[in-house]
């Protein structure tokens, strides 16, 4: 059995006899108090939690259809696992966002190892990604999918960190105008040079493919030029899906983020990643087979279960005991909320009754006397 010590002195404690109720009485013999030791479940109980929420496991199949794991595991669905701040900095940091919902996203930064940061929001925006960025240090190179605001926010928060568009994604994008099976010559050529931008691992096969790229776009300039009238007599391109994937491919190379990995300043610190699979495979992939696992979850669990895995694959998660008294619940922040909305109507409140300065007080308002200022 574990040795029992003073709460008061901590000294060692002996056995002096039981309760009422059958419970066992402790007694230091320095300080001569008496108490009644308590053992706390709740480290256990996390751990049989997080070992079924990151599990395969049913609760159909424990005992009793999972009613005793469902009462004592409750209570770890209010907590929110935040991240911690960042302040090393990294060669390489994968950006994505998972959708749990049609207005839950939640942005995820990553390394080569470990799960750095993770963001809640209602869909992508630069804000969001701002937000998620400043609790990081600034990188040396970033690789994401191109999601909505992410190279406004780059600009904004890690303007020294270079760019690259994930290659795969660049390749499905202009699949997807193009289809894998196009029907006109200048959709096949077009498709052909997506799936080369996969294969190109120096600085002389990228020259080639721009060229290659180049000489496409002057090949069927009159094709993608073609108009077609509606029935309104509005005028709209008649190949207008072709001539997406080509815009689309012209504004990468313009802002230089589709061969960054080729860059010789990055390639002779590391090895720069063209394409983040390590987030997609290694983070997003595994969220999916989670929530797969358990579904039926409620969105807010479902939220809640993410940052539960994300915390857990953190470069230094705390201990269970220290996660459950540090990290924020749904209590503590309503608390928070009401007390920000009471200070927010005080400070309203306060100009009416005229305990602050008001505009009029300092501003003649009669126009025809213009000598105050």
């Amino acid at each position: 059995m574990n040795q029992v010590n003073c709460p008061i002195c901590g000294k060692k404690c002996v056995k002096s006899g039981k309760t009422n109720s059958g419970s066992q009485r402790w007694l230091c013999k320095i300080c001569k108090s008496s108490f009644t030791h308590k053992i706390d479940n709740n480290s256990k109980e996390l751990k049989s939690f997080l070992d079924w929420l990151f599990g395969k496991d049913a609760q159909s199949t424990m005992p009793g259809k999972g009613r005793s794991f469902r009462r004592k595991t409750s209570k770890f669905w209010d907590i929110w696992t935040m991240p911690s701040k960042v302040e090393s900095s990294k060669d390489v940091l994968f950006l994505d966002g998972i959708y749990l919902g049609r207005k839950a996203c939640i942005l995820i930064c990553c390394d080569e190892t470990h799960v750095l940061g993770w963001y809640l929001c209602r869909y992508e925006h630069a804000g969001a990604w701002n937000a998620l960025m400043k609790r990081i240090a600034e990188p040396k190179m970033v690789v994401s999918d191109g999601g909505s605001g992410c190279a406004k926010a780059l600009q904004q928060t890690w303007p020294k960190a270079k760019h690259q568009r994930c290659i795969f994604h660049v390749f499905c994008q202009v699949r997807r105008y193009t289809t894998s099976r196009p029907n006109t010559m200048a959709g096949i050529e077009l498709y052909c040079l997506a799936k080369d931008l996969l294969k190109i691992k120096s600085n002389s096969e990228r020259e080639t493919w721009v060229q290659r790229f180049i000489t496409w776009v002057k090949k069927y300039q009159a094709f993608l030029n073609e108009m077609t009238v509606d029935e309104h007599g509005n005028k709209r391109p008649t190949h207008e899906r072709i001539l997406k994937a080509e815009r689309s491919l012209l504004k990468l190379i313009k802002e230089n983020t589709l061969f960054t990995y080729l860059d010789k300043e990055l390639a002779a610190d590391f090895s720069a990643p063209s394409t983040n699979n390590r987030i997609e495979g290694g983070v997003n992939a595994r969220l999916r087979e989670m929530l797969r696992n358990h579904r039926g979850l409620s969105i807010e669990r479902r939220i809640k279960a993410v940052f539960w895995w994300c915390y857990m694959h953190s470069p230094e998660p705390l201990s269970s005991s220290e996660i459950l008294n540090v990290m924020p619940t749904d209590k503590s922040i309503a608390a928070l909320y009401k007390k920000m909305n009471e200070k927010q109507k005080l400070e309203k409140s306060l100009s009416i009754w005229g305990d602050a300065i008001v505009w009029s007080d300092l501003h003649h308002m009669d126009k025809t006397f213009t000598n105050w200022d």
